[in-house]
């Protein structure tokens, strides 16, 4: 793939770092709202490049790790009725509800099936009219316009027989529960650059006005998540609270017009719970009232289904940036990627997926 060595290369991200250490006369935290961004974080050891004053604190931004634990067993009693194909993104058959993993539920019989596209699931249903096709909708609003032209295209084709579990997430409304929680030490944010190249960038706008926060777009390779981080501190040093873009090359200030239509077509904002946080005003999608007749929830009537989160998993506490995933008792112990006790042990996004890869595993 053309243009990945260039924003990988380790002279230029030293250079980086000098800079950024020539940059700071005080102690600053930023948080990276992205488990991507994570990911690079952890896996390049760009937090350990930095100088000690420099804190990365790792956010809510893992669609799969704050679906809340009772929409896992929404997924799994409607994934274990006779008639159901139940169609899913891969990370997250084995996101633990309270009972059991989707991939419990298949392997005691469950159809379920994991696809790349809700298109996909749109192909079976329209392959299996006998069958009751249920995708399940899960991510930030960086997968929700493909979602809504799924709703728009299973209405065309007139599909009675296939439905959605919808889990859409909002990030803005996130940073500012972050922000207004109690003793936040949050100085400035690096936004997630895949959200921004569909929705832009001005709904970040206010919140960095209102709450005094610099807000960085940026990207996911190293080399742009040091840029973000410069460009941060930079903001932090010279006492500015500004929206700026460092993912240039694939986000603009307006976004994708025609996709943010589409969803919100489809699509109104609700309250939404979110895993290990709770519920956050205004933070989801759900199908507006011209499409409930593919609502899934409804169909099966899985609704009331409430359950709490197990005690020892302080993935709530990982996901709001009060702790890091080592400081879990059962990190690494009783909660590991093959036995994972919350979201976050599971998801490719996940915090405590990449401690775990890339510094536990390899005794860093």
């Amino acid at each position: 793939m053309k243009y990945v060595s260039e924003y990988r290369d380790k002279e230029s991200a030293l250079a980086y770092t000098e800079l950024i250490r020539e940059l700071v006369t005080r102690e600053w935290s930023i948080m990276e709202v992205c488990g991507g961004q994570t990911h690079s974080i952890v896996k390049y050891g760009i937090d350990q490049l930095l100088p000690d004053s420099v804190t990365l604190i790792h956010g809510p931004g893992c669609p799969v790790c704050v679906t809340p634990i009772e929409l896992i067993d929404q997924a799994a009693e409607i994934a274990g009725l006779a008639n159901v194909i139940f169609c899913s993104f891969g990370d997250m058959l084995r996101v633990p509800g309270s009972r059991s993993d989707l991939l419990g539920v298949k392997a005691s019989g469950g159809d379920i099936r994991m696809v790349y596209s809700p298109i996909d699931a749109i192909r079976i249903a329209a392959a299996n009219p006998d069958k009751e096709i249920v995708f399940f909708a899960v991510g930030f609003e960086t997968t929700a316009p493909v979602t809504a032209a799924a709703v728009l295209q299973a209405e065309h084709l007139g599909l009675d027989n296939f439905s959605m579990l919808v889990s859409h997430v909002l990030v803005p409304p996130a940073i500012e529960a972050v922000l207004s929680g109690e003793n936040c030490a949050i100085q400035g944010f690096l936004a997630a650059g895949h959200v921004c190249t569909v929705m832009g960038y001005t709904e970040y706008e206010p919140i960095a006005e209102k709450y005094g926060v610099p807000i960085v777009v940026t990207g996911f390779e190293p080399l742009d998540i040091l840029e973000g981080i410069h460009m941060c501190l930079t903001q932090l040093e010279e006492g500015r609270t500004n929206v700026e873009n460092q993912y240039l090359r694939a986000v603009s200030r307006d976004g994708n017009r025609a996709a943010v239509e589409i969803m919100r077509s489809v699509f109104e904002i609700t309250d939404r719970k979110w895993r290990g946080i709770g519920r956050i005003p205004s933070s989801g999608f759900m199908l507006r009232e011209r499409f409930t007749r593919f609502d899934a929830g409804r169909k099966f009537d899985v609704g009331s289904i409430e359950v709490d989160e197990p005690a020892i998993c302080i993935s709530g506490e990982v996901l709001r940036g009060n702790k890091k995933p080592p400081e879990c008792a059962a990190f690494g112990n009783d909660c590991t990627p093959e036995h994972p006790l919350g979201a976050p042990m599971v998801s490719s996004e996940g915090a405590c997926a990449a401690y775990y890869r890339f510094r536990l595993a390899r005794g860093k």
